[in-house]
């Protein structure tokens, strides 16, 4: 997996209005509803949410923390984006629309980033340390999708909209679903033929009602094939058996309402 090194202490050389010019443009390059810079600087309060954690992310490295978080707050509040002063940004990171991203303390986005709303890089835990995700460059997260834990997305991967990742992804991935997993790789389809490939409950569930089924017809082939005369009796699945003891149930149940409107 390559990921980049993004914005970091070596990038305050970058002088700032070159950053926020380049942050403008990137607005351009993303979003073909922008027209005009002075449109794109009123209406994008993206753009004032990231240059806002510029002015944080250097206070809070300089250990004013609680400035840095305050202001942050304010930052929230006007805009609705939330980006702990202690997460790196990299450069050209492109927020659309923007509404309920939050972006925690020690997740790295990589430079050329687009994220849309909703999105949450955030932790699983309550551990000390690296526990957010860290994001290659060019990496596009659609709305909704949670990226969790002290994970890494390879560059120039894609997550669908709503998807919810909780481990590694490689490069030029494109991942879906919940949880996520990998459909595209390197322009690629990525056949999934085994539900369990990807691990979760209800794919679990599927799976094992797969197991059962064929079990079934692995019976239901011997029995019909004939074992009469042999002597061998077959062994019957045990979701047949669970089955037929219902079914005899039912009817043992059924018998006995009976007899009791006779009895009457």
């Amino acid at each position: 997996m390559t990921l980049t090194q993004p914005y970091s202490k070596a990038g305050d050389s970058v002088n700032l209005f070159k950053r926020m010019a380049e942050d403008v443009h990137a607005v351009f390059e993303q979003d073909p509803a922008a027209r005009t810079v002075f449109e794109v600087l009123m209406c994008h309060w993206s753009l004032w949410a990231i240059w806002a954690h510029h002015v944080n992310h250097w206070l809070w490295r300089h250990g004013l923390y609680f400035t840095s978080r305050f202001i942050a707050q304010w930052v929230r509040l006007f805009t609705g984006i939330e980006i702990h002063p202690g997460a790196v940004l990299g450069r050209r990171v492109f927020i659309d629309h923007g509404m309920g991203v939050v972006i925690g303390e020690t997740a790295v986005v990589g430079d050329d980033v687009v994220i849309y709303q909703g999105v949450t890089l955030g932790g699983t835990g309550k551990e000390k340390g690296k526990r957010h995700p860290t994001l290659g460059q060019g990496v596009v997260v659609g709305a909704g999708a949670k990226i969790l834990g002290n994970i890494a997305i390879g560059d120039h991967c894609r997550v669908g909209a709503g998807s919810v990742v909780l481990r590694d992804i490689p490069s030029d991935s494109t991942v879906v679903g919940v949880p996520g997993h990998i459909v595209l790789r390197d322009g690629k389809r990525v056949v999934i033929t085994d539900p369990k490939q990807i691990n979760d409950p209800l794919s679990d569930v599927i799976a094992a009602l797969s197991d059962q089924i064929s079990d079934v017809k692995r019976y239901l082939h011997q029995y019909g094939s004939g074992s009469g005369g042999t002597g061998v009796e077959l062994e019957m699945p045990l979701c047949l058996k669970a089955f037929t003891s219902d079914c005899d149930e039912t009817e043992r149940s059924e018998d006995s309402a009976d007899d009791s409107e006779t009895g009457l």
